[in-house]
């Protein structure tokens, strides 16, 4: 005898069948999404031809994190974009090395020594070999109007200077102006086949303690250490709307110093080519933002918000004492005389 759930599948299987026949005959035809199991596909585990497993984390004995006693309280460690904030006590260096270090990864820089600015790279290029990406390949590339005056820094191994001549200019405003189009230009030409990460810094700066993979995202800004404890109602923001860099009274998140970006160079590639055109744009209608690049870059986090923030620690100025907030000051402005270094 058949039961009544055979019965009553072998109606709805007739059923199914019909609906089916008769759907094709009045020729509209619809796609039913049929799954068929096959849980041996699941246990299946492919091998790669010399297939080297790499770990990420390797065996580490550390303090143990606490969610409701975090190392720091005195300050804001994320975004409410959720992009972390970078402070001294947020990270464990040696588990982010057992992260990148495997990678074999190769961090670029650019620095722009232009006129008298040649004096910075001696001390920027001997700070960085101390400080900067320890244990990790790097190309400094220097970009001058002045060759022959870069003076030439032992490295260690696995670490290069690459001089970038470029044309001189006769004021700094537009030494500042064609900084995005040469980094933008050298990416696309060079760059982009040799590095991973970079950044791009200031030669009047010194590396003073470690910067390491902590900083490493696929975009980067640091915030100015000029306007980290200020509302944003006194961010020297481009308050013209004329302007491409034009930001409106009661917006902006924090304000970040032009002296330092980067992040992964493609990220890096998209980012300087937007600010380049915006900066064009505005030399077209013949006005200078406020902060020439600085506005601009800006004006581009406002909308296109960095994936990651480092604390005014890895954008000090020597002139500034140090408040208690800042525990460690990793890279900072030399003190100078501006007006004779830029006339």
């Amino acid at each position: 005898m058949i039961s009544r759930r055979v019965l009553g599948s072998l109606l709805c299987l007739f059923l199914v069948t019909v609906f089916i026949w008769i759907t094709v005959r009045n020729g509209k035809v619809h796609y039913l999404p049929y799954y068929l199991p096959c849980p041996e596909i699941f246990s299946v585990k492919l091998q790669y031809t010399e297939e080297k497993p790499v770990q990420l984390f390797p065996q580490l004995f550390y303090q143990q994190p606490r969610v409701l006693a975090p190392e720091r309280q005195d300050v804001l460690t994320i975004t409410p974009w959720l992009a972390p904030i970078v402070w001294e006590g947020t990270f464990n260096s040696e588990i982010l090395d057992g992260v990148y270090g495997p990678l074999n990864l190769t961090i670029g820089v650019t620095a722009f020594a232009v006129g008298t600015y040649t004096r910075f790279v001696g001390r920027f290029l001997e700070s960085a070999e101390k400080h900067f990406m320890k244990g990790y390949q790097v190309n400094y590339y220097i970009f001058t109007d002045n060759p022959e005056t870069i003076p030439n820094v032992q490295l260690q191994p696995g670490r290069r200077s690459v001089i970038v001549p470029i044309k001189k200019y006769p004021s700094w405003q537009e030494i500042s102006m064609h900084r995005m189009e040469a980094i933008n230009k050298h990416i696309a030409e060079t760059s982009h086949q040799e590095v991973d990460y970079l950044f791009c810094l200031e030669i009047d700066m010194v590396f003073y303690n470690s910067w390491g993979p902590e900083t490493l995202g696929d975009i980067v800004a640091a915030i100015h250490p000029g306007y980290f404890n200020v509302p944003r109602s006194q961010f020297p923001y481009e308050r013209r709307s004329s302007s491409a860099a034009y930001i409106p009274d009661g917006e902006g998140d924090f304000y970040y110093g032009g002296a330092v970006f980067g992040g992964l160079v493609k990220k890096v590639y998209e980012f300087t080519r937007t600010c380049h055109m915006t900066i064009l744009t505005d030399k077209a209608n013949e006005i200078m933002a406020a902060c020439q690049e600085e506005s601009h870059l800006n004006r581009h986090f406002l909308s296109h918000k960095p994936s990651k923030v480092l604390s005014p620690e890895y954008l000090w100025d020597d002139r500034k004492p140090k408040p208690p907030e800042i525990h460690l000051i990793r890279f900072s402005t030399v003190d100078k005389n501006y007006k004779e270094i830029r006339d």
